[in-house]
């Protein structure tokens, strides 16, 4: 199976991918660069959900394998994050740290162990600092010969303009709804018409779609966030309402890292030589100390991760209303709310639904700005309050 059987809705940026891995397979060694398909550093740039990292993975793959196509041995070290020349740079808190960057760069100045290439996959990386970003970019200037990076991020805006001036960048799109189900029943063995529940609820975000497909508790996670915004009459109805919804992304944010953080914690354990039940030597205590950091740090972008989400939802539902309130004729995201739907169109008039839509934009822009959550969401359903059509606001 090709490495790029996965990706979906992305085959233009497959076939540059593709083309770039077998010229640097098929030029001599040491003149890779010189082909004119390959280059020393990326940038893979798309919405969140598009799958950025995937192709990310699936380039450095066909890269180290040798194959444009991939290698089965190399999937299961890439998909392990263990091959020798693979080096990830990726942060579990809200920025990329300047020591980590420093230390991803001396490792990219070793020569390839067993391949053609060292790869750096950098993901996240509009979360780097300006500082941040020029120690990388040094790195870019002279980069070594057989070293390749590839950077992951939503735009080439939220990079500096230097960085995106050494690096060739590969855009995605937003894959279709039906792109997004196919993947779900042929990768995960989804029922079709959840599948296609699933995407169109994720608005096409790859691993929103899994979730909500393979999980029933975070589909009616998603469904009681929608209905207290819906419910939602008074500003004391407001306040409940926000604090609920923060809950509600805790709740969320716990049930996607506690499993993976066990299995973290199990495999340290295991790695350390502690047999399980036994007490960690005070030798060792720092290193698990160090992982349950981590692990904190990971929760709290998982919460503030969460909370977004629930307004990218929200989003979805009042532009549903609007869609309504216009008659525009055009598919519901929100399909199986279609009656709640109508009811909160016939309750307000379209300059209100355009305003709660505004409100939850800037709810989204305070909370990355690091205004409290709670306070943001509190200011947006005020404004999200159902009044019936001609009441003065």
């Amino acid at each position: 199976m090709s490495v790029w059987s996965d990706l979906t809705g992305q085959e233009a940026a497959i076939g540059v991918l593709r083309a770039a891995a077998a010229a640097s397979v098929s030029a001599p060694r040491g003149e890779a660069r010189g082909a004119s398909d390959m280059t020393h550093s990326w940038l893979i740039t798309g919405p969140p959900g598009s799958g950025r990292s995937n192709l990310a993975y699936a380039f450095a793959e066909a890269l180290l394998s040798g194959d444009a196509d991939g290698d089965e041995a190399v999937r299961a070290q890439v998909g392990a994050r263990s091959h020798p020349d693979l080096h990830v740079l990726a942060t579990e808190g809200v920025i990329i740290k300047v020591a980590d960057v420093r230390k991803i760069v001396e490792r990219s100045h070793y020569a390839p162990s067993v391949g053609r290439h060292r790869v750096i996959v950098v993901e996240d990386a509009d979360r780097m600092t300006e500082q941040t970003s020029n120690v990388l970019l040094k790195e870019l200037e002279e980069p070594p010969e057989r070293t390749v990076w590839i950077l992951c991020a939503p735009s080439e805006a939220d990079l500096i303009p230097t960085i995106r001036s050494r690096v060739r960048s590969v855009r995605l799109q937003v894959p279709g709804v039906d792109a997004v189900a196919d993947l779900l029943v042929r990768r995960d063995g989804v029922d079709p018409a959840l599948a296609e529940r699933a995407a169109r609820e994720a608005q096409s975000h790859i691993g929103m779609a899994h979730r909500l497909a393979t999980s029933a508790e975070a589909r009616e996670r998603r469904e009681e966030t929608l209905r207290l915004a819906l419910q939602v009459r008074s500003a004391p109805g407001a306040v409940l309402g926000a604090a609920r919804m923060i809950e509600i992304a805790g709740e969320d944010a716990k049930a996607i890292s506690e499993l993976r953080d066990a299995e973290e914690r199990e495999h340290a354990l295991r790695s350390l030589g502690i047999a399980p039940g036994q007490a960690v030597p005070a030798a060792l205590r720092s290193q698990i100390r160090a992982l349950e950091e981590d692990q904190k740090r990971r929760a709290t972008r998982s919460l503030r991760d969460g909370i977004d989400r629930i307004l990218v939802d929200l989003a979805s539902l009042f532009r549903d209303i609007l869609v309504e309130q216009l008659g525009a004729g055009v598919d519901l995201v929100n399909r199986e709310l279609t009656a709640d739907i109508a009811r909160a169109a016939a309750s307000a008039s379209p300059s209100q639904t355009l305003a709660t839509l505004d409100a939850i934009q800037e709810a989204r822009i305070r909370i990355e700005a690091n205004v409290q959550p709670l306070l943001a969401l509190e200011a947006m359903l005020v404004v999200a309050i159902r009044r019936p059509v001609g009441a003065r606001s």
